[in-house]
């Protein structure tokens, strides 16, 4: 399997998310989101050509992917590279993505 290299702003991401299902619901449903995140990343590990490449630029080699989490509105952004897998981004799908996917 790919080495995963999850840059700041996707951390960034998931620490917001995180902490707002901790404060707007609870701690077990903060934790089933952190599973469900765990779930995409290794489904993107396993799998890096699955994942849809709706957002991604014609010329981006490799192009840019996506991954839906399971019973969460977010989705797990990334280049699959031959070595590893950068994860950008982890977004809400109601975001404004194509904004929040600029450099």
């Amino acid at each position: 399997m790919k080495r995963i290299v999850l840059f700041a702003r996707a951390t960034d991401d998931l620490e917001r998310a995180f902490e707002h299902y901790f404060d707007v619901t609870n701690l077990q449903i903060a934790e089933q989101f952190r599973d469900a995140v765990a779930q995409a990343i290794d489904h993107v590990k396993r799998h890096p050509a699955t994942g849809s490449m709706r957002y991604t630029v014609s010329s981006a080699k490799p192009p840019l992917r996506f991954w839906t989490l399971n019973q969460f509105p977010y989705a797990v952004f990334y280049f699959a590279h031959s070595e590893h897998i950068d994860i950008v981004r982890v977004l809400h799908q109601s975001a404004d993505i194509p904004q929040h996917l600029q450099p």
